[in-house]
C-alpha cells in the first residue's frame, strides 16, 4: 500500500472517529442539559405596552414592594448588625452585593430606581415585566435564580403593572452594579431556567383566606427560606416549609423556622400571636433574626396576614 493512500485511511477512520464522538456528544447534551447553555435562554420578543400610571396602580405597588416582595431586601445594602437590619443611607432600592456564604460565584442585585445611567431608567416597561415574572434581564440575559421570577410568574398582569408603575416612581440613584459573576458550571445552567409567558396571568382566586394567602406567600417567596432544598438547590418534596435551610452572612449563622402547624413547628400559634411575631420581629423574648424581613412584612394589612396564616396552617409534613 502507498504511503499516501495508508495517511488517507487514517484520515478517514479519525474523522468517523471524531463523527462518532460528536453524535454521541449531541446525544449526550440533548438527554441532559440541552441546548440552552450554549444558545442561550428561551425568551419571547419585546413588545411596546406600557403600564398606565394610575393613583391605585401606585397605592397596590408601593404595598407590594414596601411590605410583600422582597425588592428592598435584595436590591438595598442593609446593615444586619443592627436591629432590624435598617436599610444603608443611599442604597434603596440600588442595588445590593450577597455576602451570603455558599453561593456559586460573586453576585450583585441590579439598580432598580430610575436613574437613566446606572439604574434602570432606560427599561421599557415590558423589559421590567420580563426581567421579574420571565428571568431574561433588560440586556437579554438568563438573571440568577436567585432573583425569584418563578415565584414571580404567577404574579398577575395588574400586580406586575403596579409594582412597575411604582419602581419607576423610587427616588433615583446613581450607582453602579458590578456584574454578577458565576462560577462555571452555574453560569451556563442557568440558562435552561427561564421560561417565556406566553399568554397573560390572570388575578388570583381570592374566594377564601386560604387562597389569598397561598398567593401572599408565593409573592413573598417564603418557600426559599422555609423549605429545605438539596445540593442543587432544589426544595425537597414533601418538606416544604420544614425549615431547616442555613443562611451563614453578615447576620450570623441562622436556620430557618418550620412554620408547617406540625409540633415542631408553629403548632402553637394562633391568629393573634402570628401577626404580633410579623409585627415586632419577637417571639415572646425571643428576636428572630434580621434576614427575616418582618421590618418589611410588618406593614401588611391584618388581613393579609391572617390569611398567610390561615395558608400555613393548612400545610402538613
Amino acid at each position: 500500500m502507498k504511503p499516501s493512500a495508508r495517511v488517507t485511511g487514517v484520515g478517514k477512520i479519525l474523522g468517523y472517529i471524531l463523527l462518532a464522538v460528536i453524535v454521541v456528544l449531541a446525544i449526550a447534551i440533548t438527554k441532559t442539559i440541552g441546548w440552552r447553555p450554549i444558545i442561550g435562554p428561551r425568551q419571547r420578543a419585546l413588545t411596546a405596552r406600557k403600564f398606565e400610571r394610575t393613583p391605585q396602580r401606585l397605592a397596590r405597588g408601593e404595598y407590594l414592594v414596601q411590605n410583600v416582595t422582597l425588592c428592598i431586601l435584595c436590591h438595598s445594602e442593609h446593615n444586619f448588625k443592627a436591629p432590624g437590619a435598617p436599610v444603608i443611607e443611599d442604597t434603596l432600592l440600588a442595588g445590593a452585593h450577597f455576602e451570603e456564604e455558599g453561593l456559586p460565584g460573586d453576585v450583585y442585585s441590579a439598580n432598580l430606581t430610575p436613574d437613566p445611567e446606572t439604574g434602570a431608567g432606560g427599561w421599557s416597561d415590558d423589559q421590567w415585566s420580563r426581567a421579574i415574572r420571565e428571568g431574561i434581564g433588560h440586556d437579554g440575559r438568563a438573571l440568577f435564580p436567585m432573583m425569584p421570577y418563578e415565584h414571580f410568574r404567577s404574579m398577575s398582569d395588574e400586580d406586575v403593572a403596579a409594582v412597575i408603575v411604582y419602581l419607576k416612581t423610587v427616588k433615583p440613584v446613581r450607582r453602579r452594579q458590578p456584574s454578577t459573576k458565576l462560577a462555571f458550571p452555574v453560569n451556563y445552567l442557568i440558562k435552561t431556567v427561564p421560561e417565556p409567558l406566553t399568554g397573560p396571568v390572570s388575578e388570583p382566586d381570592r374566594s377564601t383566606p386560604e387562597k389569598r394567602g397561598a398567593y401572599l406567600v408565593q409573592l413573598a417567596t417564603c418557600s426559599d427560606c422555609h423549605s429545605p432544598s438539596d445540593d442543587q438547590g432544589r426544595e425537597i418534596p414533601g418538606l416544604d416549609f420544614s425549615g431547616g435551610n442555613v443562611f451563614v452572612g453578615p447576620w450570623g449563622n441562622i436556620a430557618s423556622a418550620n412554620v408547617t402547624p406540625d409540633a415542631s413547628g408553629i403548632s402553637y400559634y394562633d391568629q393573634k400571636h402570628f401577626i404580633q411575631v410579623m409585627r415586632t420581629g419577637m417571639v415572646g423574648a425571643r428576636s428572630l433574626s434580621p434576614v427575616m424581613p418582618t421590618t418589611l412584612f410588618r406593614g401588611m394589612t391584618d388581613g393579609d396576614l391572617s390569611d398567610i396564616f390561615v395558608y400555613l396552617k393548612t400545610l402538613s409534613i
